[in-house]
């Protein structure tokens, strides 16, 4: 499938984002430890959320979470706790490549029956569960924040509790910080100890009724629209976020500011969702330089939309985006060569572009999205600065914002395919 796509003259619309996939993903994870039935309200409607809902719903023996990272390494510390029972953990091609052998290595440090059901290090898993000990645990500050989010999770359901020590440099605290928060909503007793360490008592997670708040990285993408857009009167207005959120993506609202869009939050009560306004601030940075080691997710965002500003950038802390849905460094590089902007890359961690072009490519091409949900979404947006913009493979989109191209739509785009 391609989606042939042309930007409208003008943006004035109000958005309903998508529920925080993140938030989602944690509670649903939360909500099956604590053996509530009370399921979250608001859940996110994309596909890495479905299937963890599915598993915990169905609990079939073969579990297929296709290309849900997150999932994958979630339900692999979640399965590990439930004693007696035993399963099969896999998902697509691309996962069985991502490697997982450092989650695997500090469950079965604690205490857990997983082995590999292929190729040494990665998934398919086997999984049979068990009580874990918990207790004290080493891993590296610079692995996955998912890989450490998924260990803390269950660390209430352990009997001696948990204390993490993080060693070396810490990327992507954010998301260990809303994991924390999340764990702390629900009665664990779980927090910093010191600079590197996170300590979780045994204390039992309890049942709460649980609102979910709307995406902040499905707001990034709108950031870039109102960035790219050209018309000073243009207006966005989206809905559900919240000023303060714990979210590590919603830094967003700052760095987008250095590229002319301004926020402005519906007045309301600390802590309840609110609507965001965007608008040009028609201020813009010459060059922009920026460390993601804390929000890695939003780099193709940036990327992508600095080059069509015609804004040089050096962004930093971008390790983890070799091991994502797709070599992300290598993708963006290709796929922005096919606009005419070389970017380039060092230490496997950092891109950057300091205004170098090069011939477009065929019309007729078109983007490729590598199975990778933000691949489509960060390059959408660029209709607003090309006569013709083609997206393959758009539907990758419901990983994270299924009704992606629908809210696009109701904004006046056109999309043929």
């Amino acid at each position: 499938m391609q989606y042939n796509i042309t930007a409208p003259e003008a943006l004035n619309q109000t958005i309903k984002l998508p529920a925080s996939k993140s938030i989602s993903n944690r509670a649903m994870i939360i909500h099956a430890l604590s053996g509530s039935h009370i399921l979250p309200d608001n859940l996110s409607d994309c596909d890495d959320t479905e299937v963890i809902i599915s598993a915990l719903r169905d609990n079939p023996y073969e579990i297929n979470i296709k290309a849900a990272g997150t999932a994958m390494r979630f339900m692999t510390a979640y399965l590990a706790t439930r004693d007696g029972e035993e399963h099969i953990l896999t998902g697509t091609e691309r996962m069985k490549h991502r490697p997982i052998h450092i989650l695997v290595d500090a469950l079965r440090y604690l205490g857990a029956d997983i082995s590999y059901v292929g190729e040494e290090g990665y998934p398919p898993l086997r999984i049979r569960g068990r009580q874990l000990e918990g207790g004290q645990l080493e891993v590296p500050g610079n692995i996955s924040s998912q890989f450490i989010s998924a260990l803390l999770l269950i660390g209430p359901c352990l009997r001696n509790g948990l204390t993490l020590s993080l060693k070396g440099d810490l990327i992507s605290r954010p998301y260990i910080d809303l994991t924390l928060w999340m764990m702390r909503e629900f009665g664990a007793n779980a927090d910093w100890s010191v600079f590197d360490t996170i300590t979780v008592s045994g204390t039992s997670y309890c049942q709460r009724p649980y609102y979910i708040e709307s995406d902040w990285s499905a707001a990034s993408y709108w950031y870039e629209m109102m960035a790219l857009s050209k018309n000073a009167d243009d207006e966005i207005r989206l809905e559900g976020l919240m000023d303060g959120s714990k979210q590590g993506d919603s830094t967003v609202r700052y760095i987008f500011s250095l590229l002319g869009v301004r926020s402005t939050f519906a007045t309301t009560e600390e802590g309840v969702p609110t609507t965001v306004t965007l608008r040009h601030s028609g201020h813009c940075v010459p060059r922009l330089e920026y460390d993601f080691v804390n929000a890695p997710d939003m780099a193709q965002t940036f990327v992508v939309c600095c080059c069509m500003m015609d804004i040089p950038f050096h962004f930093r802390g971008l390790s983890t985006l070799k091991i994502k849905e797709t070599d992300r460094i290598e993708a963006l590089k290709t796929e922005m060569r096919k606009l005419g902007f070389v970017i380039h890359d060092k230490n496997d961690s950092e891109l950057y572009w300091d205004g170098e072009r090069c011939a477009k490519s065929e019309e007729s091409v078109g983007i490729d999205t590598y199975e990778d949900h933000r691949m489509a979404l960060a390059f959408a947006p660029t209709a607003f600065r090309l006569d013709h913009l083609r997206i393959n493979n758009p539907q990758v989109v419901s990983k994270s914002y299924p009704n992606f191209w629908e809210d696009l739509k109701a904004c006046g785009f056109e999309i043929k395919s």
